[in-house]
């Protein structure tokens, strides 16, 4: 009797704990949708729906959220309003663990050394020098922010040196069309699409910086919903694996969504270099990106990045 008892007991100890582990499980997970550059992954992954069936059998709901920064990503995860961001550049994650707002690294996602610009309005060929005292808009706290202090560090000149003028992307290129600054920090399309009005870049990130683009977490969605996470990544990995079986495909997917040619989507993707796991050398990127950042007062508050990458990034 007293076995059979303590069996009983077990059973109940047992079945309450699986079953505070099902109340625990979200009934939705807000993951932030970011085309742009070029990000093919987060383009097929939702136009596949594949996260939509991977949890359907839970009764969870995937909601996309249309945030393209950075910056403010990291500040819907502190609000609690977003769980999960498909695409994120390492700049904004490290300025934000920086802030005392703790998002991590799940997987990589693209290496895009040649998607990010400074482009001059149109006319004479700019060099990095001629920006000095010149009207440059792009967006704040991002990988474009880092490459232009880069671009005039390289020169000898700081953000000092010139007018800079926060703005998004999409707004920094139509007031270079206006002729209402003199450059822009533009991504992916929008660097073929002035360059095809005549407008010609100034400098890519390329030997400049290392732009590492990542998966991110909150870190609150990754203690408690650390097996929900691994679906994510896994599902993403699956679609990586998808795009280069299925090239043509993906990339006609890509050119719609943009809005851009075939062969232009074929540019951008092979500009983006998709990986998925996280390697020693983009370990060291996270390091230098770092040292950037604090050097050029983007960053007040050094943090250990290597607790910033969650063991799943790794594997």
């Amino acid at each position: 009797m007293k076995l059979k008892k303590l069996l009983m007991v077990s059973a109940m100890v047992l079945t309450g704990s699986l079953m505070s582990a099902v109340e625990a499980a979200p009934d939705q997970i807000n993951i932030a949708y970011v085309k742009d550059p070029f990000n093919l992954q987060n383009i097929v992954m939702k136009q596949h729906q594949s996260l939509e069936k991977e949890f359907q059998k839970d009764g969870i709901k995937i909601n996309w959220v249309s945030i393209n920064s950075g910056a403010q990503q990291a500040q819907a995860m502190a609000a609690g309003s977003l769980d999960v961001s498909a695409v994120m550049n390492t700049a904004s994650l490290l300025m934000a663990n920086g802030a005392g707002n703790k998002v991590l690294v799940a997987t990589g996602v693209a290496r895009p050394t040649q998607v990010f610009a400074v482009v001059g309005k149109a006319g004479q060929q700019m060099k990095i020098e001629d920006l000095k005292g010149k009207k440059v808009a792009g967006p704040k706290g991002t990988v474009l922010h880092q490459v232009l202090v880069a671009a005039l560090k390289s020169k000898g000149m700081s953000i000092n040196d010139v007018e800079f003028i926060q703005m998004d992307p999409s707004k920094a290129y139509a007031a270079l069309m206006g002729k209402h600054v003199d450059a822009a920090l533009l991504a992916a399309s929008l660097i073929i699409k002035s360059n095809q009005a005549g407008a010609k870049t100034v400098v890519t990130a390329d030997g400049l910086v290392n732009p590492l683009l990542v998966m991110a977490v909150s870190e609150k969605f990754a203690k408690e919903n650390s097996a929900l996470l691994e679906r994510i990544v896994k599902v993403h990995r699956q679609t990586t694996k998808w795009i280069y079986e299925n090239y043509d495909q993906a990339i006609a997917m890509g050119a719609k969504e943009a809005g851009v040619s075939l062969q232009d989507a074929d540019k951008l993707a092979k500009w983006s270099h998709y990986f998925d796991v996280i390697t020693d050398e983009d370990l060291q990127s996270l390091k230098s990106d770092q040292a950037f950042l604090l050097e050029n007062d983007m960053m007040q508050n050094k943090v250990n990045t290597d607790q910033l990458v969650l063991p799943i990034a790794r594997q």
